[in-house]
């Protein structure tokens, strides 16, 4: 099995025990210590994999961290554990005071599902302030795996990890700045743009004027290329509506009287919406299991062609759009959207209701 495959795998894991697991020691046997073991430690051998590590700070005698990973007698990771449930947020201090104290190059804070990785870029034997990297295992990209496999026993490397250490931490800080001027432009961005286009006196009240449609240009644009991307996919990856029509099996007959297949027409916008989700299910599932039946009320996608096992559906009714989900018990969630590719901000959801038909 390949390591995404074995990380996804345990990322479901993960999903399916952590609302039973109530302690810090449960949270680090039940979890840590197997996040640890797939990435190829042996957690059980004290002379690799170093429980209660002691890392004296100045005076202080006996300060331990939870765990160290030890390479040739040294340390060169440490490991400060929490509950599963309890934010990381203020706790990167006791790792702050370790750090400089031992030779180990990087540093993990975690509590079973948000992984934060640290090092010395700003100043050596000094542990930044930020991460260069964060995982959510239940929300991992194709990317951090690839950043994750990093840190296999079999590929570990410090320099090489800390080489790209500065790009992922720099890369991850922009992302973040441009995310925070999608939604509300500062008055810099704004006039970045306003400057070329606008040859007038720049007043406040022409920077407020503007704020809002420098905000629509800019999420609009985005739009487009993300259209462009659904279009290109559907061109290449869906079947025709013809072919990805499920018929329903006999045993699950539809609650609904039947319509004449003419009366109902599937629409692009509706095609597109269910790419989005397929897009979002892609690494649960095989996109096969993933198909669709339309009706004169709704657009379902169904796992295995079961309307028994429906993952979500649409109402698009011009500017009308809805997406709903439903609940542990079946029970129709409605979520209004503005454009469909605001279902991608629902992609956990999804993912949990195809979960729990596995």
């Amino acid at each position: 099995m390949d390591f995404i495959d074995q990380i996804k795998q345990f990322s479901k894991r993960v999903e399916s025990m952590k609302d039973s697991v109530q302690t810090e020691e449960a949270t680090k046997t039940s979890i840590i210590m197997p996040f640890f073991s797939l990435l190829g430690y042996d957690v059980f051998n004290p002379a690799e994999f170093v429980p209660e590590f002691t890392a004296d700070v100045g005076i202080k005698k006996g300060e331990k961290v939870d765990y160290a990973i030890l390479s040739e007698g040294e340390p060169v990771i440490l490991i400060e554990c929490k509950w599963i449930g309890e934010p990381l947020e203020k706790h990167d201090s006791q790792l702050f005071r370790y750090f400089g104290t031992t030779k180990a190059k990087f540093a993990i804070l975690t509590n079973g599902m948000i992984y934060r990785f640290y090092t010395d870029l700003e100043e050596p034997n000094k542990m930044d302030e930020v991460p260069f990297l964060e995982i959510n295992i239940l929300d991992i990209k194709d990317g951090q795996v690839a950043e994750l496999k990093k840190f296999h026993k079999s590929t570990f490397n410090v320099s090489d990890i800390f080489d790209t250490a500065s790009e992922l931490k720099y890369s991850h800080e922009f992302q973040k700045v441009f995310a925070t001027e999608l939604q509300n432009p500062s008055d810099d961005f704004l006039r970045l743009f306003l400057t070329p286009v606008y040859s007038g006196v720049k007043t406040q009240a022409i920077m407020e004027k503007f704020r809002p449609v420098l905000k629509k240009a800019l999420n609009g644009y985005i739009n487009e290329l993300m259209s462009d991307k659904i279009k290109s996919a559907l061109g290449v990856n869906t079947d025709s509506p013809s072919d990805a029509h499920v018929e329903e099996p006999e045993e699950e007959p539809e609650s609904e009287p039947a319509v004449p297949e003419s009366k109902i027409v599937t629409t692009e916008e509706e095609l597109e919406a269910f790419v989005i989700v397929k897009m979002i299910l892609k690494d649960t599932v095989s996109l096969s299991d993933i198909s669709y039946k339309d009706t004169i009320n709704y657009f379902g996608v169904l796992y295995q062609g079961k309307t028994t096992k429906w993952i979500c559906r649409f109402v698009f009714r011009g500017s009308h759009k809805y997406l709903i989900l439903p609940d542990e018990n079946k029970k129709e969630v409605k979520i209004e959207l503005e454009t469909i590719y605001q279902i991608a901000d629902h992609s956990n959801e999804i993912v949990q209701v195809l979960q729990r038909y596995l």
